[in-house]
């Protein structure tokens, strides 16, 4: 497939552990909402490869399958893109809640298990642990899982070959810290220029080279969560570059650290090219003074 962008033109790259992938990603959680229409998913997943994305965010729990299974399709032929997936979570067909957590170490050796074969891979690139000890939805009783626990069967399924690499997803920076000497590659977190509640964990990931990708770059996923796109000073900046409000947003967030990578989702083609001319946005002094002065609050945890 003839690529028509090339990583440079995504912010550059950022090291995983033995990947290196371009910095502006895709989230593919959006392509749930495209259960209708197969086929369309599989083309948007198709055209993200040929802007030169080379990274992609699933999970076994998005779609109930649907998701692993379009980019399973998708990526045939396509060795060179990075898959990574998460597991604490799994789902829950039927019931009001479309998931459930699975924290327990056989649950995770589980989700696993379901994710190399809804997604066609012998072995897993990197493997996100979603924790659920912070935030809004917080585990009860036998979903209280020591991170030791956890971590130990994460590294017997990278010994074992089923997975590469580890990394952390909704965690604190204690969590993060108990976690690290196991070998972890990356870690997710809510995190925005309207939604600095992990700063520490940033921080953290910034000082010691671990890859930071903030889910929720744009604010604004639940309700009552500010959204970067409203703010003012969004507006104005973008006005003058001659950019979207959603590109300086995501611009901000490449500024941070040379080891942010963002994973970007959504359903429609036009949206995901206009992610990712973000990565070619520059943000001068001035417009990172008058962003970077935005009130900031605090969101949610996905």
């Amino acid at each position: 497939m003839t690529q028509t962008s090339h990583p440079t033109s995504l912010g550059g790259t950022v090291n995983f552990a033995r990947y290196s992938v371009a910095r502006v990603g895709y989230g593919a959680m959006q392509l749930r909402n495209s259960s209708g229409d197969r086929e369309a998913a599989i083309a948007l997943v198709k055209r993200a490869i040929a802007l030169g994305v080379n990274h992609i965010d699933t999970a076994e729990f998005y779609g109930d399958g649907f998701v692993n299974h379009v980019l399973r399709d998708a990526l045939r032929g396509e060795p060179d893109v990075v898959v990574v997936t998460k597991i604490g979570a799994d789902p829950n067909p039927g019931q009001e809640s479309p998931i459930r957590f699975a924290q327990r170490p056989e649950e995770l050796r589980a989700s696993v298990e379901r994710n190399l074969k809804s997604l066609g891979l012998e072995q897993i690139p990197l493997v996100n642990l979603r924790r659920a000890d912070i935030g809004p939805h917080i585990a009860k009783g036998d979903q209280l899982v020591d991170i030791e626990d956890q971590i130990a069967t994460m590294v017997a399924l990278r010994e074992e070959g089923k997975i590469a690499t580890i990394g952390l997803s909704a965690v604190s920076l204690d969590i993060v810290r108990r976690a690290s000497s196991a070998g972890i590659a990356c870690v997710q977190n809510a995190y925005s220029l309207v939604d600095r509640e992990f700063e520490d964990v940033f921080r953290f990931c910034a000082e010691t080279n671990l890859a930071w990708v903030p889910f929720f770059p744009l604010g604004g996923a639940v309700r009552g969560m500010p959204k970067v796109t409203e703010q003012p000073e969004v507006i104005a900046v973008a006005d003058r570059l001659g950019a979207t409000p959603s590109q300086v947003g995501l611009a901000w967030l490449l500024k941070q650290s040379e080891n942010t990578l963002l994973i970007l989702g959504t359903s429609s083609v036009a949206h995901l090219e206009e992610n990712c001319a973000a990565g070619s946005v520059t943000l001068d002094e001035d417009a990172m003074r008058e962003l970077d002065a935005i009130k900031v609050g605090q969101g949610a945890i996905c």
